[in-house]
């Protein structure tokens, strides 16, 4: 996979970190987080070359680190047509081994299979690397943009020195049930019996052929932003997605006749 160690960053000029794009909760543990851009496609039309859009620093791992975008590149032999993206190593006295994973939202909020880079660095203090021309602009402008903007998804996980040891154990299912029970991004719901389920294409497509086909097939359910079904009750319904989120099912209480 191609990527080039960057010796310094150019002009250190930022953005506001409400333009940049906030901070997401980490989808792992204590060794990771993620963070995304959210760029105005024609506002990056007006910066200059160098220009960094910043993370600010995010602790994990007991490391510092920062992301920083240049939306037009960080080299003028590029002409502005790239946008570059590094993660950057503020610790200053340790060491670190970390995965750093990139990908580009396309405008079904999925990430793009494209537009997705992942590599596994050794990291000394003040150390950066990256990629210089992660993705052309003129793609963005043609593939990413929605209501006038993109977004990159960033993604961190320090490598522990003993990672058998200090792995922690599987979390997905909790977060993926939390993720069910907060209808943050949901964009599908479900109207069983007059009780309404929201819920979210992606994960039901991944953890289920029937719902893949449903909903991102050629049926017509995969252009409707609800869908009612029949002959099954809202409890039962309702186990059935949590174990499709989690791989759980109720302790009590999980089904109805």
């Amino acid at each position: 996979m191609a990527g080039e160690r960057r010796e310094k960053p150019s002009a250190m000029c930022f953005f506001p970190l409400a333009y940049a794009g906030n901070r997401l909760p980490s989808m792992f543990d204590s060794c990771s987080f993620t963070h995304q851009f959210k760029l105005n496609y024609e506002e990056t039309k007006k910066v200059a070359i160098g220009h960094v859009v910043s993370s600010g620093e995010i602790s994990a791992g007991e490391h510092l680190w920062k992301i920083m975008c240049n939306p037009r590149g960080d080299r003028e032999e590029n002409k502005g047509e790239y946008l570059s993206i590094y993660r950057y190593h503020a610790s200053k006295s340790k060491n670190a081994k970390a995965i750093f994973e990139v990908f580009v939202m396309d405008r079904d909020s999925a990430p793009s299979s494209s537009h997705r880079k992942r590599f596994v660095q050794f990291y000394t203090p003040k150390d950066n690397w990256g990629w210089p021309k992660f993705v052309e602009r003129s793609v963005l402008k043609s593939l990413y943009l929605t209501d006038g903007s993109f977004i990159v998804m960033c993604g961190v996980k320090v490598i522990p020195d003993n990672p058998l040891d200090d792995a922690p154990p599987s979390d997905i299912g909790s977060h993926l049930g939390v993720l069910l029970d907060s209808e943050d991004g949901s964009d599908v719901s479900f109207v069983v019996d007059g009780e309404e389920f929201p819920a979210h294409r992606a994960v039901l497509a991944a953890r289920s052929p029937v719902f893949k086909a449903q909903l991102l097939g050629s049926m017509a359910d995969a252009k409707m932003a609800s869908i009612t079904l029949h002959d099954i009750a809202p409890a039962t319904f309702k186990a059935m997605l949590r174990f499709i989120y989690t791989d759980a099912f109720p302790v009590e209480g999980g089904f109805e006749a």
